[in-house]
């Protein structure tokens, strides 16, 4: 085991896989304003350097770029947080191949370090694990309806797989492993071309192009802003005791895809039209946590709305696109 010199010799060393992505790097940045020595692990297929670049002057924060499902930096670290793996069916289906890799041999990577150093490990595990749910709200003791051999499998089995070892590890070695099951996020950083709902609709809105509804807009999902997220992950991995199980974070309110595309064009006062195209495979039709675990026995609740939250995406991806600022007048 390679002993990590840099920083204070007692400052604890978290390593962060995925850590240059969307909520990855939203973690990193909690990690170091709490004190801890950062090791940030991406092989930059859907990171970005751009979302780290901040932190590349702490002396708190180290980058490197491996791929996790070849091999992980072996360090004596005393947490491991793993988000290696593309979120958006648009990104990962490019190579389901490596998609499912990431999701299993990565983890195993993980929790092998893990076994090494006594670490404490955060699985960034999915609400995809419920497939097509014929349970709704979904929560965490329902085990789900995933098509095993459809485009999206590689990533909803894996995960599945992934909690599958998590849980195998605790049985079988005693490791510490937390695991959270996220329901569709949003907020600065997300990469423009993510391809996910969110990020589509306000791209496309930004730039006055058709918002692209799949299906008849009537499908539900259930929206959380990063901020909230992150609070959800460090009440997990912070709470003294781990849970049983997995946990939902999301945030309980539901919005058909033709609630969030009006939404959108409200707030960006834009000319787009919709644009309607044919429901992809196994996409599922409804989408909303029972976060009644998460409200129990972390105290968590999400507190930031869909329309405050829209705001500073906006803005963001505003930054990004370098376009003109959409006024608060315009947020209205």
């Amino acid at each position: 085991m390679t002993k990590f010199e840099r920083g204070p010799s007692d400052t604890p060393i978290a390593m962060v896989t995925g850590g240059a992505g969307f909520l990855g790097s939203a973690v990193c940045d909690r990690l170091v304003r709490d004190g801890m020595h950062v090791v940030c692990v991406d092989n930059f297929v859907t990171g970005r350097r751009s979302n780290v670049a901040h932190l590349l002057a702490s002396p708190l924060f180290t980058l490197a770029k491996a791929d996790i499902s070849v091999s992980l930096p072996q360090i004596d670290v005393t947490e491991i947080w793993n988000f290696a793996c593309p979120a958006s069916p648009a990104t990962y289906q490019i190579d389901p191949v490596h998609t499912m890799l990431t999701n299993v041999i990565g983890m195993k990577n993980c929790l092998d370090l893990a076994y090494d150093t006594g670490a404490r490990v955060f699985q960034a595990s999915t609400s995809e694990v419920y497939g097509d749910p014929e349970v709704h709200p979904q929560i965490e003791s329902y085990r789900g309806k995933v098509n095993p051999i459809g485009p999206r499998a590689c990533y909803d089995e894996g995960k599945r797989a992934a909690e599958t070892l998590c849980y195998d590890y605790r049985r079988a070695y005693g490791t510490d492993v937390r695991v959270a099951r996220i329901f569709n996020t949003y907020g600065p950083r997300m990469d423009p071309q993510d391809g996910r709902v969110v990020s589509n609709f306000i791209v496309q809105a930004l730039r006055g192009d058709p918002l692209e509804i799949y299906g008849d807009g009537s499908q539900t999902r259930s929206f959380c802003f990063v901020d909230d997220l992150v609070e959800g992950f460090f009440r997990i991995m912070r709470a003294p005791v781990a849970q049983q199980g997995p946990v939902n974070l999301g945030n309980p309110s539901e919005f058909t895809m033709s609630d969030l595309a009006e939404l959108v064009i409200g707030m960006t006062r834009t000319s787009s039209t919709l644009l309607y195209k044919p429901l992809p495979v196994d996409d599922p039709k409804r989408r909303r946590p029972d976060i009644s675990l998460a409200q129990s026995e972390l105290g968590w609740n999400p507190q930031i709305s869909l329309r405050e939250g829209l705001g500073s995406t906006i803005a963001y991806f505003n930054a990004e696109l370098r376009l003109p600022p959409v006024t608060e007048e315009c947020r209205s």
